[in-house]
């Protein structure tokens, strides 16, 4: 048997910039940050002929184009990695549809442990390139590359999004003190809310390709406001970086009435009034995760305990997409 494992991943600034809509024409920057809640996904080969799959279904096909599981299915159908003897399992610590990018974790712990188990090496690079492939191309998802490239590196991560389809990987250049307060003093709580992100993207997506000024204009200012953001992390000024989340949710919420609902603005609205410096829903929006840098964590923690939101408490990854056991 063999077990890959991969973060899941929260946004520090520029997030709906790594859409290929946008970043084609403008070019796009984002922080992203791995953390230490993962996508599982085993691989052993049975004794009987077949395709075995074991997630929220379970299925049992003959050839990959049989799959109703979109990725598996596309990633199946790659010629490097066809088989026709495999069983494949997956398991998450976090649900999907709740804004961690999980649907590009596990494209690259699937697409990783299938190289592994044909004894193949794969580079991150090469890795997140080929879950954007999968996902972006193949499937025609209105998604980022985000997920897939934070995934696949790991770490607290800053991405340039070149016009040509280039992406530039490099670490955010923080003190150790400072990232150990930045991760100290962030929090996430569950909304409750699952939600596809899809809707959100897609809506996105379609007023970007039609260069829409409103959707332009506002995917430019949080991609500056991603830029400033960096400089606040990198010259330790965490406070002023929580509170430009407070900016990058307004702006957010502008570009679609799907974004918040009256329950989740209530919630940031008391996480502000109590021990929270900013805030932010993690991912396209919609529900998932409220993400608050807090001066006061305790004051925080009681005001959310008693809207009855569970707290998920996380460190940094630094290790990316990689196989456990083998």
């Amino acid at each position: 048997m063999l077990i890959s494992r991969s973060p899941l991943r929260i946004t520090l600034g520029g997030g709906g910039t790594d859409l290929p809509s946008y970043y084609k024409k403008n070019g796009g920057f984002v922080i992203s940050a791995a953390i230490n809640k993962y996508v599982y996904v085993t691989v052993t080969r049975p004794f009987k002929e077949g395709i075995y799959l074991k997630y929220s279904k379970i299925e049992k096909v003959t050839k990959a184009s049989q799959i109703y599981h979109p990725i598996i299915r596309e990633v199946l159908k790659l010629k490097m990695l066809k088989t026709s003897q495999i069983e494949i399992t997956t398991l998450t610590d976090i649900p999907t549809k709740t804004g961690l990018g999980s649907s590009g974790s596990f494209t690259t712990a699937l697409i990783k442990s299938l190289y592994a188990h044909n004894k193949k090496l794969i580079h991150p690079k090469d890795l997140a390139e080929l879950a954007c492939h999968i996902e972006i191309d193949r499937l025609k998802e209105p998604v980022g590359k985000q997920d897939q490239y934070i995934s696949s590196y790991g770490g607290v991560t800053c991405f340039t999004f070149k016009k040509s389809g280039k992406v530039l990987a490099e670490p955010l250049k923080i003190s150790h003190r400072h990232l150990t307060d930045l991760e100290d003093n962030l929090l996430l709580f569950f909304t409750g809310y699952s939600r596809s992100a899809s809707n959100i993207l897609r809506e996105q997506d379609k007023k970007t390709n039609k260069d829409e000024d409103k959707m332009i204009e506002n995917l430019n200012f949080i991609k500056n406001l991603g830029l400033k953001s960096r400089k606040y992390l990198e010259s330790g000024n965490l406070i002023k970086f929580g509170e430009s989340m407070n900016i990058h949710w307004e702006y957010k919420q502008s570009r679609s009435k799907q974004m918040t609902n009256k329950n989740i603005s209530k919630w940031y609205g008391d996480g502000l009034k109590n021990g929270a410096v900013g805030g932010k829903l993690v991912g396209a929006g919609g529900g998932g995760f409220l993400m608050f840098y807090a001066n006061d964590k305790e004051k925080l923690r009681k005001k959310m305990l008693q809207n009855r939101l569970e707290e998920v408490r996380f460190n940094f990854n630094f290790q990316g997409t990689h196989i456990l056991l083998s």
